[in-house]
């Protein structure tokens, strides 16, 4: 029976939901005829007790299609994307979706804000004046076709029944169920019009999947249903046991995007995920032959200067100046502090508590604690050293930006806290774990 009540009796007592039932919910999140405790009620049925495979597609494809869905007869090239499941330090979408154009691709990418203790992609685009992250659909469109790539924020018209569901899993707790996340991820990734898919699947205490698996669960999951809904996708598993890259916070991770790009730093941590994924992505594309091949086209791309210049053009046709790669600071803030963490004893750096350091950042207000709060772009750290530094005392560890001295000394303290030194080195981890295919 098409009851809001009946539907949710259905799913509570562990049974499979109808195609028609699973779109009769989706419909009611965006008319409002499942009211918020309903939603909130067939959230949790659906975290205790699951979704098989089909449902999820079914779900999937009810909330792409509550709103616009994208296609690109205009483009000459194969479609592509990359979504991460967010971390700390995370800047990976940049520079990947700049090489990935710059080998021959478009790159429609979409975009999230941040969410609890990760960072998000349009949160740090926004470091920069003037970007605009959502421009006019039309907009959008020709800046890919232009230059390959454009990087935007979700819009309120694409996949709407996805939007309210997630602000009431938000405050119900039920953000961490993988048939949610899934349909949540990819509902706004399939409008998007896309050829083929490659999920980031970050795994470890600064991950949304603190184990590995519970990782290839939700990759599994994911790639399942993608391919099931007729897009080529597949997950790389990555390490989110440290910060990746140098820096974690707006302003200084598109500081480090830069210098990535322009070729004077590229942490080897960060390069072997973006590397990982460009690959993936340009073979799933159909634009390199095999592995071998895509590496030599990033290489080429990274040593000509060519998807920095591209990167550089996406953000002034976007509404940031021309010249960001050659000056970035010059169209971002600086905070008003800046203070070495430093060292307080000798010997190896043998463990990070990443999500407390998301979440410091978010102390000294570089991320959001309620939605639609506005957050500093400056602040953060940079000069991260990473997991086996060896490290004397008095050694910088880091280094803090924030707006005050008061909000320096408590996140310093918090960096210090979620650092743990050892005499004794430790054995040095993967960063790439595994690939999951359909």
């Amino acid at each position: 029976m098409l009851l809001p009540q009946e539907i949710i009796r259905t799913k509570r007592n562990g049974g499979s939901l109808s195609q028609e039932q699973i779109q009769y919910f989706v419909d009611g999140l965006v008319t409002k005829n499942f009211n918020d405790a309903q939603v909130g009620s067939m959230a949790m049925a659906i975290f205790q007790k699951g979704m098989q495979t089909s449902e999820i597609i079914d779900f999937t494809s009810a909330m792409k299609n509550s709103g616009d869905v994208l296609s690109w007869p205009e483009l000459d090239g194969p479609i592509v994307d990359k979504h991460s499941t967010g971390g700390v330090g995370d800047k990976v979408s940049f520079m990947l979706a700049a090489i990935v154009a710059a080998c021959g691709a478009y790159v429609p990418m979409i975009s999230g804000r941040g969410l609890g203790h990760t960072g998000g992609t349009s949160d740090k685009l926004e470091s920069i004046a003037g970007f605009n992250v959502q421009p006019s659909i039309g907009d959008f469109k020709r800046i890919v076709k232009d230059l390959g790539v454009a990087i935007i924020s979700q819009t309120d018209n694409l996949a709407p029944a996805d939007k309210r569901l997630y602000g009431i899993r938000d405050i119900t707790a039920t953000v961490e169920s993988i048939p949610l996340i899934t349909a949540s991820i990819l509902s706004k990734k399939l409008a998007a019009g896309l050829d083929s898919l490659v999920m980031d699947v970050k795994v470890g205490n600064g991950a949304m999947m603190s184990n590995i698996d519970d990782a290839r669960a939700l990759a599994q999951s994911i790639v399942n249903v993608a391919n099931g809904s007729g897009v080529p996708t597949q997950a790389i598993i990555t390490d989110m046991n440290q910060v990746l890259g140098a820096t974690a916070g707006n302003a200084l991770e598109m500081a480090e995007t830069v210098k990535y790009l322009n070729g004077t730093l590229r942490e080897p941590r960060l390069h072997a995920v973006v590397v990982s994924l460009a690959k993936a992505m340009l073979v799933s594309a159909k634009v390199a032959e095999n592995e071998t091949v895509a590496m030599k086209k990033i290489d080429a791309v990274l040593a000509s200067g060519e998807a920095a210049e591209i990167f550089g053009k996406m953000i002034h046709a976007l509404g940031g100046p021309s010249d960001f790669m050659e000056d970035p600071w010059a169209a971002m803030q600086r905070a008003n502090v800046i203070v070495d963490v430093i060292a307080p004893d000798h010997g190896y750096i043998v463990g990070m508590q990443t999500r407390d350091i998301g979440m410091s950042v978010v102390g000294l207000k570089g991320g959001r604690t309620a939605n639609g709060q506005k957050i500093d772009h400056s602040v953060g750290f940079d000069r991260i050293l990473p997991i086996g530094t060896l490290v004397n005392r008095g050694d910088v560890v880091a280094r803090l930006h924030a707006r005050d001295e008061d909000s320096a000394k408590l996140a310093s303290e918090q960096y210090l806290a979620a650092l743990a030194i050892n005499s004794q080195p430790v054995e040095e981890q993967p960063v790439i774990y595994q690939t999951i295919t359909a």
